[in-house]
């Protein structure tokens, strides 16, 4: 019997991990991953470090090496464009982006890991000198250069999300004027509640980053170059812009062959299949199942496509898979400068947008005991509990301080995929040390606040 052949489009975080699980269950099959550029499997969240000078070499911030798969059996093509899928025949039209021609390679099985594209703002003067993108590895050595370049003074970041952010504080650190530019009124806004995002806007203004929000961008100006940043309260004038304006599902060459919903995003089935027969989608341009929110949406994280990738893999033989993939619920965390969160589930702004009724309670206390001076480590931390008003179902939630309590995000994280309540929250057994925590965990008091309990 001839080797079942799978392909894998696509060499980030699923694709990754697919050909890893793949590898690992089915030491027989014929693997095959197609990545159209040219460095494979850049990790663009390791960005700021990079331009930061935190990391060893810019050619490490990435996932694996094209040999660390190849050694172990799988066909790594970079430089590869699939550009078509021809489902009748079972096989995917390949573009060699290095000399033109294209090529036919059948599937057995085929694994859609397209992933996302950063949004270029369709305004004038997008296409002018200096006018980079926050993603990928030609944009991070591209803007690590600038960034060293004294000539450069002032940079204008677009996009006030974790993307953003992290750009204006890897400039700053780099000696630059900063002006941070959003359509939204505060920054991290579709990430945290207001009671928090209010904390970091201070402590970015107060590191030296100006904050022009709810402002509309209408034009990059310049004459070869850009020279400012024309919006609807005024010029920016700038020697750099960087975008870091949301994403989009890296799709096109979908449409007409695989179902995609109005923004491009690819709709699977509860098993990860897409309507063609044997052609999986995973990772950031898929709809996948929110626990919380209890339908699919688009997380576009690395931890999501990774357990879609261990899932598929187990059943990508399995004609009726046992059970349906179980879903996310999606956790992140972010440094502003001296501060750290980590976030999960839902927020009030992606409560709305699901249409699922929230309630949230906001708990800010010193991480240790009274005793403890805060100068002796003993900060102020906060907590945001999201949930639902009814059955007090956890759905979400968000830890903050200039102490790093982005562990504690871990466990709101395993709290809303185990469907605990702000009882079960307001009891959990954890442990007490005054050289880490108070008598009653920090969760522990969140949840009895929110319960409107007396504070202990």
């Amino acid at each position: 019997m001839d080797k079942p052949k799978i392909i894998v489009v696509g060499a980030s975080h699923g694709g990754h991990q697919s050909v890893l699980e793949l590898l690992h269950r089915y030491p027989d099959a014929d693997i095959t991953m197609f990545e159209a550029g040219d460095f494979v499997s850049f990790m663009s969240c390791g960005m700021e470090l990079f331009l930061e000078n935190q990391v060893t070499d810019v050619n490490d911030v990435r996932n694996f090496r094209p040999d660390d798969l190849i050694k172990r059996g799988a066909h790594v093509l970079n430089n590869h464009e699939v550009t078509a899928i021809n489902a009748d025949v079972k096989s995917v039209t390949v573009r060699d982006t290095k000399n033109g021609t294209t090529q036919d390679y059948p599937y057995d099985k085929l694994i859609l890991s397209s992933g996302v594209r950063p949004n270029s703002l369709p305004v004038p003067g997008n296409d002018l000198k200096n006018v980079f993108l926050m993603r990928g590895y030609d944009w991070a050595t591209n803007i690590k250069a600038k960034l060293e370049d004294p000539a450069v003074k002032h940079v204008t970041i677009i996009g006030a999300g974790y993307i953003g952010i992290e750009a204006a504080e890897a400039s700053r650190k780099a000696g630059k004027q900063v002006t941070l530019l959003d359509m939204i009124d505060r920054p991290l806004g579709t990430y945290l509640d207001p009671e928090m995002t209010d904390i970091l806007a201070k402590e970015l203004t107060d590191k030296g980053v100006e904050l022009k929000l709810g402002v509309k961008i209408e034009a990059f100006t310049g004459d070869e170059a850009v020279s400012a940043v024309k919006t609807d309260a005024g010029d920016v004038k700038t020697d750099l812009v960087i975008q870091a304006a949301g994403i989009k599902p890296a799709t096109e060459w979908l449409k007409g062959t695989v179902n995609l919903d109005k923004r491009g995003f690819i709709n699977t089935d509860p098993y990860l299949r897409t309507n063609l027969p044997d052609v999986y989608a995973i990772g950031d341009a898929t709809l996948v199942y929110s626990i919380p929110a209890q339908q699919k949406v688009p997380i576009a994280l690395a931890t999501v496509a990774r357990r879609e990738a261990r899932y598929l893999a187990e059943n990508i033989f399995a004609e009726n898979p046992a059970r349906p993939f179980k879903g996310v619920v999606g956790s992140s965390a972010l440094s502003v400068f001296d501060y750290h969160f980590a976030a999960s589930g839902l927020n009030t702004f992606t409560a709305k947008r699901a249409d699922v009724n929230v309630h949230t309670a906001f708990y800010t206390d010193s991480l240790r005991p009274d005793y403890v001076p805060e100068a002796n480590g003993n900060p102020q931390v906060c907590v945001n509990l999201v949930f639902d008003p009814q059955t007090h179902r956890l759905l979400g939630g968000a830890v903050l301080s200039t102490y790093d309590v982005t562990a504690q995000g871990n466990v709101l994280a395993l709290a809303v995929q185990q469907q605990l309540s702000l009882e079960d929250l307001a009891e959990a057994d954890f442990f007490f040390q005054p050289g880490f925590d108070r008598q009653w965990s920090l969760l522990n008091l969140a949840a009895q606040h929110a319960l409107g309990e007396p504070r202990f």
